[in-house]
């Protein structure tokens, strides 16, 4: 499974966009303002529901977002290591573990609304909901993060298989690391030129016809999942 829209016909993929932004804005919303085991456990349960409505694979979705995962792993593990004594403390590694927890099901939670909706339907969701001006910008920039997204991914997919070619795997972890950020960075920037002039290319169009949304019986429980995770939140 790649990281981008993937057509099908599950309950999630039957969904108003809308529906589905609210979900994910309460269920961050609730994660951030219950950062607990207790609060962790319950969000764990309704993500695997989430994703089991997207028929999307945690190990897939996982597999999508690797490149945040050593960070999430190493954060905890740097946070807990302590100087006078030297050791590992338990206690100041407990909520960065949590945290970083908290970021994988939130990653989980976007893979399973990117897998079911198309970018044109997300970029029309954004722009009916934020008014003017800067409901156009934040469409335009989903729209270009959902596109780009995928291929920067694509390229350094490709630099770690040329790596390990050339028997990169013997190198130091420091300078492997060192070379696939450059080469990632070096792609990056040569992709973003030729983003640039394809979009001057196609006339690019702040306000173009977007497809036409419509809310449908299955989004009644779907905005009362999301309002009732916001006044989780926020009680």
């Amino acid at each position: 499974m790649s990281f981008r829209y993937e057509p099908g016909d599950s309950l999630a993929h039957r969904l108003d966009p809308r529906s589905k932004l609210l979900v994910q804005v309460g269920f961050a919303a609730a994660a951030f303002a219950h950062t607990t085991p207790r609060g962790l456990a319950v969000a764990t349960g309704l993500t695997a529901l989430l994703l089991l409505a997207a028929r999307t694979s945690p190990v897939a979705a996982l597999t999508d977002v690797w490149v945040a995962l050593p960070l999430l792993v190493a954060g905890p593990l740097l946070e807990g290591i302590t100087l006078t004594p030297v050791g590992f403390s338990v206690a100041e590694a407990r909520f960065p573990a949590l945290a970083s927890y908290r970021t994988v099901l939130l990653l989980l939670v976007a893979a399973a609304y990117v897998r079911t909706t198309p970018v044109r339907d997300s970029r029309a969701a954004i722009q009916r909901t934020v008014p003017g001006k800067v409901g156009q910008l934040l469409g335009l920039g989903v729209g270009f993060v959902f596109r780009f997204l995928p291929v920067l991914r694509a390229d350094l997919s490709r630099i770690r298989e040329a790596s390990r070619a050339r028997l990169g795997e013997e190198r130091p972890v420091r300078e492997r690391m060192r070379l696939v950020t450059v080469g990632g960075l070096n792609r990056a920037f040569r992709r973003a030129d030729t983003f640039a002039l394809a979009l001057r290319a196609r006339c690019l169009s702040w306000n173009p016809t977007l497809p036409a949304l419509r809310f449908g019986r299955l989004d009644a429980p779907a905005l009362g999942l999301g309002v009732g995770l916001l006044l989780v939140a926020v009680v």
